[in-house]
């Protein structure tokens, strides 16, 4: 039995789930890792080599060559395209496997997830399944993960893709965080809808909080207010955007780590162009954008996570 697994992708999300399955997986099955940046990757085998063998390969195709299954996690469309198109070094370039899982668990756009998905199945190259996940950088390294999968629910006698599936995703998410959603394409579809609404009320934390402290409030005692009021919202409690008022947050940290400006952009006109496509006019996310594209030309914003626009509107 084949006990190997592929990560291909460690960066704020993938460590901490690469993380979680060489820690849960069997001892003597062997995890692939790659990156495009190998001083990740050696950092990662020395962190996690103690719980059983990592392997640094150099390319999707030899992370997937002799795994079961493979998990990746990557900041575009292109990218995730060029990791399982690739004719040399991607997934389709490996030996044909048609039963190997490959869980893509990256925000792309639905239609993307869907060709490249289709490509991948034809090749017999696997069992594509979008599943990107929700829970930010804590959640990845907590184990604690919501997944949402564009794949129907398994039956009573799931197939060796599917069992490969539910053993790999609760090794990173929780179990009750499961989500089956469909067809193909349909999980990347209830990620931009999450994220269209995470990506915005972030963002009316933001305003809202600068509103206040600049009025005199003080933000401890407004953050109180809020937290028992109908403002509350599980990114005003979590995620703050006010040094010191979320202990994890990025905030309190010099808004380092998280989730970056260019990523938010991203999100946003995933969900822009995702809700165009059905007719929907996506008003808030249009405004969003707009500020989070002003905020990130600052320099000392450009790179950090994007509650830093609470810094940017303080000094306006």
């Amino acid at each position: 039995m084949n006990l190997n697994i592929g990560f291909i992708g460690l960066g704020a999300m993938g460590y901490g789930m690469a993380s979680n399955i060489r820690k849960k997986m069997p001892k003597d099955g062997v995890l692939y890792i790659f990156d495009v940046d190998l001083s990740v990757c050696h950092k990662f085998k020395e962190e996690f080599g103690g719980y059983g063998k990592v392997e640094i390969v150099d390319n999707a195709k030899e992370a997937a060559e002799n795994s079961a299954g493979v998990v990746s996690v990557l900041p575009s469309a292109a990218i995730v395209r060029d990791t399982f198109l690739n004719e040399t070094t991607g997934i389709i370039a490996s030996k044909k496997n048609g039963e190997r899982l490959l869980l893509e668990c990256s925000t792309i756009d639905s239609s993307s997830a869907q060709s490249i998905g289709r490509q991948v199945v034809a090749a017999m190259s696997g069992v594509y399944i979008d599943g990107p996940v929700s829970g930010g950088a804590p959640g990845a390294t907590s184990g604690t993960l919501s997944f949402m999968l564009g794949h129907p629910k398994p039956g009573p006698n799931p197939s060796t893709a599917e069992k490969c599936l539910l053993g790999m995703v609760l090794m990173m998410g929780h179990p009750q965080k499961l989500f089956w959603c469909g067809e193909l394409g349909s999980g990347t579809t209830a990620k931009i809808v999450n994220n269209y609404l995470s990506g915005t009320i972030l963002l009316a934390n933001c305003e809202a909080m600068a509103l206040g402290v600049r009025a005199g409030l003080d933000p401890k005692l407004l953050f109180e207010v809020v937290s028992n009021s109908t403002g509350q919202s599980f990114m005003f409690s979590n995620v703050n955007p006010v040094p010191g008022l979320s202990p994890d947050a990025p905030a309190s940290r010099d808004y380092q780590g998280g989730f970056r400006e260019p990523m938010m952009i991203k999100d946003m006109t995933l969900a822009i162009d995702a809700a165009e496509a059905v007719g929907v006019n996506p008003s808030l996310a249009k405004a969003a954008r707009y500020v989070y594209r002003e905020a990130s030309e600052d320099p000392y914003c450009a790179q950090r996570d994007a509650t830093v626009v609470y810094h940017w509107l303080s000094r306006k």
